[in-house]
């Protein structure tokens, strides 16, 4: 029995990585990306999410970038104006990263085409069936809200 628990959950993993894959590729490949790049978008998104300026520190664990690649990633942001870093007055070793007014409009403009095509992807799935992943991939990656709760 713990053998075929070992195989279903890999074959699981599999698919789940391979289903984010492809649709990962077919995001990349359309043409909404010409102002700002897929993971520009990713960082940009995570702070409008947010709300507020994050720690660079807490931006990684927000984007699927390392921390080499998202610091280089948020020096061209911010020389294309799109975001601001600054000294954390709290901690002067950290760094706050917060989104610009122009960033917010292009995440913005950039975020209704990327939502359309999301949507569009999705419909593969019911209403149902889409609830049943959202409620599963919480279990599996539970934010800081949501640690302890159940969907």
């Amino acid at each position: 029995m713990e053998a075929r628990d070992v195989r279903l959950a890999n074959e699981s993993w599999e698919a789940l990585l391979h289903a984010q894959a492809a649709m990962m590729r077919a995001f990349d490949s359309e043409r909404m990306w010409d102002e700002v790049s897929l993971n520009e978008y990713d960082v940009l998104y995570a702070l409008k999410r947010a709300g507020c300026a994050l720690r660079q520190q807490e931006l990684t664990g927000a984007v699927l970038l390392s921390q080499p690649a998202l610091s280089r990633l948020l020096e061209r942001l911010e020389q294309r104006g799109l975001v601001t870093r600054s000294t954390d007055p709290a901690d002067r070793r950290g760094v706050l990263v917060e989104l610009t007014d122009a960033g917010a409009d292009l995440q913005r403009r950039t975020g209704g085409k990327h939502a359309r095509s999301v949507e569009e992807r999705m419909r593969a799935l019911t209403p149902d069936q889409q609830r049943q992943l959202r409620d599963l991939c919480a279990l599996l990656a539970p934010t800081e809200s949501s640690k302890g709760t159940r969907p």
